[in-house]
């Protein structure tokens, strides 16, 4: 395991769960864990938004930690793992972690309580008791337009001084929050964007880095935009910016991680598109969309 207030930075990859016939398909998260450990990417998320975490049964979770774990040995390159969690009972929120306690893996992302909308002070009650029972270390999750709570950032800066709390992914949907949070934070609270189209604008404005669904796809080019941010090569980062902005509308245009799902199939890295319902797999009309763009950026690779 890691360090992990160390690693949670760069270009972090929420991976899809592949499924076949209603089952974990392990021979395409074996695939997929091979692809991406070679490529630029820090660390991977496994069963959150983006792996449809929450039709995960906790054997199926269990199962997808340690086969990518004991696929990234045998590639001999190991990134940091993070479980995500989410779930409106705090309680049962502690015995997840007490489940996945001796799990390989670096710590949580975890999402604010949804639905039931509690108050700052029962967000900041929640997060305290989960990070002093966690046996890893916590990155929080605050995405408002899906929990209908937002964290204020009282709320995130009371909750950074936890030793067991170590950072954030950003969907706050607000760039004055995001700014003032990086601003105030303490030091080593490291702060991701969440938000695949704000990106650039994210890292411009001082983030460490971002967990981005689009960055299945080019994913070399989503950690160049930062390597040349941090050269001070702000021209040549918006350039490689601008090659993948659209995928970032694209792979969003229904339900996410459907999209995604689609355009990792009709490549070859996973064996079926399949998601879990209520989750539906992509229109015709978006499938159509999705086969020209990829042929088109293949026809510019080569």
């Amino acid at each position: 395991m890691t360090d992990l207030r160390h690693h949670l930075r760069g270009l972090w990859l929420p991976l899809v769960t592949p499924f076949r016939d209603g089952r974990l398909d392990e021979t395409s998260l074996k695939r997929l864990t091979r692809h991406y450990t070679a490529e630029a990417v820090d660390g991977f998320i496994l069963g959150a938004t983006s792996g449809e975490g929450m039709t995960l049964r906790t054997a199926e979770l269990e199962r997808l930690v340690a086969t990518v774990r004991d696929e990234m040995a045998a590639a001999r390159r190991s990134v940091p793992i993070l479980l995500g969690l989410s779930g409106a009972d705090t309680q049962a929120m502690q015995d997840r972690l007490d489940e996945s306690a001796d799990w390989p893996i670096d710590g949580y992302l975890i999402a604010s309580p949804y639905y039931v909308r509690p108050s700052q002070r029962g967000l900041l009650a929640h997060f305290e008791r989960l990070a002093d029972h966690a046996a890893w270390p916590l990155a929080l999750y605050n995405i408002p337009y899906r929990t209908a709570v937002n964290m204020t950032n009282q709320t995130l800066l009371r909750l950074a001084e936890h030793p067991n709390i170590v950072g954030l992914k950003d969907c706050c949907a607000s760039r004055d929050q995001t700014i003032a949070l990086l601003r105030d934070r303490p030091k080593g609270f490291r702060v991701l964007t969440g938000e695949d189209a704000n990106y650039h604008e994210a890292l411009s404005d001082g983030a460490d880095g971002g967990i981005l669904l689009s960055a299945h796809i080019e994913t070399a080019t989503f950690a160049a935009v930062q390597s040349e941010l941090k050269r001070g090569n702000a021209d040549a980062a918006l350039a490689r910016w601008q090659e993948v902005a659209e995928l970032t509308r694209l792979l969003f245009t229904e339900p996410s991680p459907a999209p995604a799902k689609y355009w990792l199939w009709r490549t070859g890295l996973i064996d079926s598109p399949e998601v879990r319902l209520p989750m539906v797999e992509i229109g015709s009309e978006l499938a159509a969309t999705l086969d020209r763009e990829i042929e088109r950026r293949v026809k510019v690779a080569a």
